[in-house]
């Protein structure tokens, strides 16, 4: 079945070079010039995958990502920025984007960057992993991709389902971001303040006390461990 990816950008020349490169890698595309037609594309079509722009008319692409977080469908989101906005970019993972580019890009590489975040998506766990993490009430289906937190299901976005299952996978295994950023995200480069981020999200959603956690534990100078609560 092919693969759906929206496109939601004002520039008609950015979004039509998006999409000719999509299309001829087997994707599905359709457009959106701005926040509202992106929504009611969404509503109209559920992609797979949309691409975001965040600076967009009537509304931004800030606010289109906070509401496509609200849905219990969890759509990918893959974002695009102007290189200055830092401060955007940050806000757009914390609101739970999956990925992102800053603009100019290489629309080669956003075809990669789409490719690698429906493939972690829509794909299983490897060969020979177990079905099932368990952590005392912290309970992680791997197939199903859903985790419960004592019996109530916790809203992960993708990646920060897959941060969490690598991390329980290798308990008490200190990661540095550089090293999660290539295990987890698959990339070789990039923004490392992507895993700080991803990391005060999850904890915000698995640990009792996120200022005070007691799993995914601060490592100095290095990065990350997972310390089980009932090792």
């Amino acid at each position: 079945m092919t693969e759906r990816v929206l496109v939601v950008d004002d520039d008609h020349t950015v979004s039509d070079v998006v999409r000719r490169y999509l299309e001829n890698d087997g994707y599905q595309v359709s457009l959106a010039a701005d926040g509202e037609a992106a929504l009611a594309a969404v509503r109209r079509e559920t992609p797979d995958l949309v691409v975001l722009d965040l600076m967009l008319p009537r509304i931004d692409g800030l606010a289109v990502c906070r509401k496509l977080r609200a849905r219990p469908d969890g759509i990918p989101i893959v974002m695009l920025t102007a290189r200055g906005d830092e401060s955007d970019r940050i806000l757009g993972l914390q609101l739970g984007a999956d990925d992102y580019l800053t603009k100019p890009f290489s629309p080669r590489e956003l075809v990669l960057r789409v490719r690698s975040v429906l493939r972690r998506a829509t794909g299983g766990p490897p060969p020979g992993r177990p079905e099932a993490l368990v952590d005392g009430a912290l309970v992680v289906h791997t197939t199903a991709r859903t985790a419960h937190l004592a019996g109530n299901e916790l809203a992960l976005t993708m990646r920060e389902f897959d941060l969490l299952v690598h991390l329980m996978r290798h308990p008490s295994r200190v990661f540095g971001r550089a090293e999660l950023l290539e295990q987890v995200w698959g990339w070789n480069f990039g923004d490392q303040s992507t895993v700080t981020v991803h990391v005060r999200r999850l904890r915000e959603k698995v640990e009792a006390d996120p200022a005070d956690p007691r799993r995914i534990r601060t490592v100095w100078g290095v990065g990350y461990r997972y310390e089980p609560a009932h090792a």
